[in-house]
């Protein structure tokens, strides 16, 4: 008789050790930021993420990108001031945004890359309230929610070549269902 011991396996570390990639580039117009935010929750899902964790990522990713489409390309279409229809579809300029995540090893790395107008003092965009469209009510605070709801952030960006958005965030794997960390 052959014997057949099972091998008991324990999700959370099985996730923590799992890598995988996955990019994809898409118009810098704005109804594709609500795209980005949906395809990196989808990405992750496998990893059982919490409901703050899911929150934070589409958050950071949905600044990156709208960055990437506003300053980037300078597509202001659908992000008018309040109450002002403008289609959401529609270009000022031609551009792709590049979208890449990684997991491995139960983080996740986000990279959100425009070939745009890129930016001429980084350090003055880092700055909470710092805008340079103020006419579409924009905040200033992009880089900092970024920057509060990931765990590492970097930018790279380079006058008329373009910008790279680097994100990493620890994620928990569900640990809370397992009852760990």
């Amino acid at each position: 008789m052959i014997e057949i011991k099972k091998q008991e396996c324990d999700p959370l570390q099985e996730a923590k050790g799992m890598k995988n990639e996955m990019a994809m580039e898409f118009d810098a117009v704005s109804n594709n930021e609500s795209f980005a935010r949906v395809a990196v929750a989808a990405f992750i899902a496998p990893l059982n993420p919490t409901v703050e964790e899911l929150s934070d990522i589409k958050t950071a990713v949905s600044e990156a990108v709208t960055n990437a489409i506003i300053h980037g390309y300078e597509n202001v279409y659908g992000y008018g001031r309040h109450g002002e229809v403008r289609p959401v579809y529609c270009k000022i300029k031609e551009g792709k945004v590049y979208l890449r995540c990684r997991i491995e090893n139960g983080i996740l790395h986000i990279e959100v890359e425009d070939k745009g107008v890129g930016i001429e003092n980084l350090e003055k965009a880092m700055e909470p309230l710092y805008t340079t469209k103020p006419e579409l009510e924009r905040s200033g605070m992009g880089f900092a929610f970024m920057e509060a709801f990931m765990d590492d952030l970097e930018v790279e960006s380079t006058p008329l070549q373009g910008t790279i958005v680097r994100m990493q965030k620890k994620l928990e794997c569900g640990a809370w269902i397992y009852g760990g960390e």
